[in-house]
């Protein structure tokens, strides 16, 4: 199974970019990171489709579409570990984490997504959303492996 986090913006090096590489690159199962931004300057609304048709295009065909929004699920750890053991154990090729831009996902993106996932009610920085994503794939790495790093 190879995973694919999409999002919009590009990070530059500073503390968000290194927390995320820190995990990222503990995760045996292939990552890919895939930064896009839209260069034109467009009202909000067009702006959220836009940049939801980026995210799309930049996912394999065919792939698990997991969108990352406030208003998604709430998984703990382990039924995220559960989620991704159920798609590689369904043999699911690619899975495809989406990270929208300031103004979120569009309405067509959240209902073409196979998972609405929600870090909680909370706002977090987009930075700062990658890096939680990439840990809680590697814990749940850890998790489905039996080691005891779940439970730190």
């Amino acid at each position: 199974m190879k995973l694919l986090i999409a999002c919009i913006g590009r990070a530059s090096r500073g503390p968000e970019r290194d927390l995320y590489d820190h995990y990222a690159n503990r995760i045996r199962w292939p990552l890919a990171l895939r930064e896009l931004e839209e260069k034109k300057k467009l009202p909000p609304v067009q702006l959220m489709l836009r940049e939801s048709e980026l995210l799309l295009e930049a996912a394999p065909a065919g792939a698990t579409l997991v969108a990352l929004d406030r208003r998604g699920k709430v998984l703990d750890s382990q039924a995220f570990a559960d989620r991704l053991a159920r798609w590689r154990d369904n043999s699911v090729s690619d899975v495809a984490f989406l990270i929208g831009g300031a103004e979120g996902h569009a309405e067509p993106l959240l209902r073409k997504a196979d998972l609405v996932l929600s870090f909680g009610a909370m706002t977090w920085p987009h930075l700062l959303a990658r890096a939680m994503l990439a840990e809680q794939i590697y814990r749940a790495q850890q998790l489905l492996a039996g080691h005891p790093y779940h439970r730190a």
